[in-house]
């Protein structure tokens, strides 16, 4: 039997090869569908690192979520995950496809919104989709008023920008999974995010779109609070993953320990023109220096 690493390889050239392909989609599902199924086979997992691969998640992120839910079998099968474009790159929309989970997705723009909804697979899911602007003050009653009462399984929080006053708001639900990007550039030390701004947008804020979001230790130390383990991130370092301090598993020793800080390696900046510049991690850190963080800790106004 193809082992899950040489089956990773494959899936891998695989993609490559069906992208732009009439039907691309249909394959790419059914690769990730054997990828799960021969990862749920993977002994000795160290790091969530060692379970990734990619369907519709822009990295990773759909083999750590499969081999998230996996591991508790008796989950609600609800995803709530908002900051998703056109759904179009998303790290539910597998989870949704594959194991016919129902969701509530959301982004700022009604265009993007319109584009997913007019998708030929629109129609087979259980998948509301929402154009809403989500703020402190609109966020938890908004996943109320979807839930209804019933509890979640998955939330998952990118929207580049507010991400930890999105959490901390969030008071209807303790989902079981909780994935909350982070800006890496705000480095492994200080437990800082952005300040509040209720209309918060990255480009606006700065033009090379690198101020934005919480550190790590900012996202943390909130878990922590919240009752939550740290578990990882995924292996392109945007995206950190926690679970309910009630769902630990002891087996679990190998991937708690090698749970740490992942440095990124794309390079996302954009220069005053709004072009990509290609800049190295300590240059895009160097560009957003003097820019003022909240220390969420002391609750002190900073400078970064």
């Amino acid at each position: 039997m193809m082992s899950f690493e040489r089956a990773r390889e494959w899936y891998r050239s695989t993609r490559a090869w069906v992208q732009g392909r009439e039907g691309d989609e249909r394959i790419l599902e059914l690769a990730g569908a054997a990828l799960s199924e021969l990862m749920a086979r993977k002994h000795a997992v160290r790091s969530l690192q060692d379970v990734e691969f990619r369907v519709f998640s822009q990295f990773g992120d759909d083999g750590i979520i499969q081999w998230l839910v996996r591991q508790f079998p008796d989950l609600p099968k609800r995803f709530v995950e908002f900051g998703v474009e056109d759904y179009s790159e998303s790290n539910t929309r597998f989870l949704m496809i594959n194991n016919n989970w129902r969701g509530l997705v959301m982004d700022g723009s009604a265009a993007n919104i319109a584009r997913l909804k007019r998708r030929n697979w629109f129609w087979r899911y259980d998948l509301t989709a929402k154009a809403h602007f989500v703020t402190r003050e609109n966020v938890d009653p908004f996943i109320a008023a979807w839930l209804d009462g019933e509890p979640l399984g998955l939330l998952h929080i990118d929207v580049d920008g507010n991400d930890y006053w999105l959490w901390d708001a969030i008071r209807c639900t303790s989902p079981a999974i909780v994935i909350v990007e982070y800006n890496a550039l705000l480095g492994d030390e200080r437990a800082v995010t952005i300040p509040y701004k209720p209309d918060f947008g990255r480009f606006d804020a700065h033009h090379s779109g690198q101020y934005f979001g919480a550190s790590l230790p900012a996202l943390s130390f909130l878990a922590q609070k919240k009752g939550y383990t740290f578990l990882g991130c995924n292996g392109a370092g945007n995206n950190a993953y926690y679970v309910r301090n009630d769902l630990v598993k002891s087996e679990w020793r190998d991937i708690l320990a090698n749970a740490k800080f992942v440095k990124p390696a794309f390079r996302e900046s954009r220069d005053a023109n709004g072009r990509l510049d290609y800049l190295t991690y300590p240059e895009r850190q160097r560009l957003i220096r003097g820019l003022p963080v909240v220390n969420v800790v002391s609750g002190d106004n900073e400078i970064f």
